[in-house]
């Protein structure tokens, strides 16, 4: 089992990692682009809006309901001896395509012809100055026309992750990585292709959106096909499958909204506050989400079907084996990214965006952003594989009710910090929010006899922090000071990160195996 799931978290991770690769030269260009400012805040947040819903009807609320039904639906007729073809897998399939396409459609539509409500709703600072003829009326003009361009990357979206969510679950995990890199690659075309045709080229990355999103839904479409699962949608709202993915996804909306409502929250606090700072969260926000991506959410996207599986099978120990394993390798590769990116924060900033419209005040900012952000990153991670134990036992009430109550102390964190640190109060808050999410997502798993931290799981993690801590001070060392960072050349400044992350990568290594960290401690030892 656990060589399998190593194998299929090594393909997520690497399609991942070309696709944060390009995500970072997309957000590169964009940064030379449009920098800091009104172009910026906008964007980002007119593509905030439809990434919101994507995670509630697509990757987020649908796939955690729909996996587990699926992946029983699946082993039932694997054990029955029953081909795709003529199994009730395909059959659910098509049903839950027909219900969702009906759905999600509607909601497409009332998106594009409903954008300025949404801006009012979540930029009601921008809405204030529209209104009173201030400072920031262009920016809800902007925002709502750009809305009516980016929200059908919702429909395509959608499909994309429920096509992905079959193949994965039929362990076909490369199709579904690759597919962002096609709307990265799609960002960076419009932007330097068609930027030059628009007076605002903020309307180039807009269309860089919608074409991206068609993109990543037509490229699945052969594998389905290959795998046998193509099939004519069929509305079907009382179908026994799909009654019980709606029974699972209603308590799990909430549950997965939870994140998004608090950054749309921070979002709205942020179009109260001066100009840049939803900018400066993003871009502090596509740091974090490197490594939360290739490690975190790449082991989560495995780790899922598996145990949905074994819960289908009742096999409880391998169950536990598994959420184990997941928290040992997102802490393997989690801390060290966090003490990383904790040191070498500003020199990072400069080397992937301080060019073109992008200053050198505004790598501060971002820095301070992104130290507040790290603070709860591991959080982050483990939340990802927390998560998923609930959901594969399609129990979905339990991380809403959690979900709920760390939303409500995120939005007690903003008043609290926002009023003193601004924007970076902001993304302290939500550090704390995943923090207080995490830990009471293991004390309910715990409560269940579900899952429970072992002596010899914490003493490996407290060798992973102690290496990280190493690795801290290595890297330390050996950066010079900002004031230098700033003096040198480009390709100096690249020639020294890397001197940098190398030999701290090498003393993290090397602490792990002299503290006696080995290939076995990452083994899923049950059987059963």
């Amino acid at each position: 089992m656990s060589k399998k799931l190593i194998k299929s978290g090594l393909i997520v991770s690497f399609m991942t990692l070309v696709s944060r690769i390009l995500g970072l030269v997309r957000d590169v260009v964009i940064a030379n682009i449009l920098g800091a400012g009104v172009a910026s805040d906008v964007f980002f947040f007119a593509n905030k809006i439809p990434n919101f819903f994507r995670r509630l009807f697509a990757e987020g609320a649908f796939a955690q309901a729909f996996v587990p039904v699926l992946s029983e639906y699946h082993t039932k007729d694997e054990q029955a001896g029953v081909s795709i073809e003529n199994g009730e897998t395909r059959k659910l399939i098509a049903q839950v395509s027909g219900t969702l396409g009906v759905i999600i459609t509607i909601v497409t539509l009332i998106g594009m012809i409903a954008s300025p409500l949404f801006v009012i709703l979540f930029g009601f600072g921008w809405f204030v100055d529209w209104l009173n003829d201030g400072p920031k009326a262009q920016q809800f003009e902007l925002a709502a026309s750009l809305l009516k361009i980016t929200f059908p990357y919702l429909w395509f979206v959608s499909f994309t992750a429920l096509a992905g969510a079959i193949l994965n679950t039929f362990g076909r995990f490369a199709v579904s990585s690759f597919t962002p890199v096609l709307l990265n690659v799609c960002i960076i075309a419009c932007a330097i292709y068609l930027s030059p045709l628009f007076d605002n080229p903020a309307y180039a990355l807009a269309w860089g959106v919608f074409i991206g999103g068609f993109a990543q839904f037509v490229f699945q479409i052969p594998f389905l096909i290959k795998a046998g699962v193509l099939v004519k949608p069929q509305w079907a709202w009382h179908a026994t499958g799909v009654k019980k993915i709606r029974k699972l996804i209603v308590p799990a909306l909430f549950g997965v909204s939870v994140t998004q409502i608090n950054l749309l929250l921070d979002t709205l606090i942020a179009s109260i506050l001066i100009t840049g700072s939803i900018s400066w969260l993003y871009y502090a926000d596509r740091l974090l989400e490197f490594p939360l991506g290739l490690f975190g959410i790449g082991i989560a996207t495995v780790i899922l079907p598996s145990l949905s599986k074994l819960h289908t099978k009742q096999n409880g120990q391998e169950f536990s084996d598994t959420i184990t394993w997941g928290l040992k390798i997102v802490s393997l590769f989690g801390w060290p990214a966090l003490a990383g990116l904790m040191v070498l924060a500003q020199p990072i900033i400069m080397i992937l965006f301080m060019r073109g419209e992008f200053s050198q005040d505004t790598v501060l900012h971002v820095s301070y952003a992104l130290f507040a952000y790290l603070s709860g990153l591991i959080s982050f991670m483990f939340i990802k594989i927390l998560a998923p134990a609930y959901y594969a036992r399609q129990d979905t009430k339990t991380p809403v009710t959690i979900g709920i109550k760390a939303m409500a102390a995120n939005m007690v964190f903003n008043l609290m910090l926002a009023p003193f640190f601004g924007y970076v109060g902001l993304a302290i808050a939500t550090a704390m929010s995943a923090t207080l999410n995490a830990a009471m997502l293991y004390q309910g798993l715990k409560a269940q006899n579900v899952f429970q931290l072992s002596r010899a799981t914490l003493i490996f993690m407290f060798k992973i922090i102690l290496s990280a801590g190493v690795m801290a001070l290595v890297v330390n060392y050996l950066s010079p000071s900002l004031d230098f960072w700033l003096n040198m050349a480009f390709s100096e400044r690249v020639i020294t990160l890397v001197q940098c992350i190398t030999f701290g990568m090498l003393s993290y290594f090397v602490s792990i195996l002299v503290l006696g960290i080995r290939m076995q401690d990452f083994k899923i030892v049950s059987q059963r």
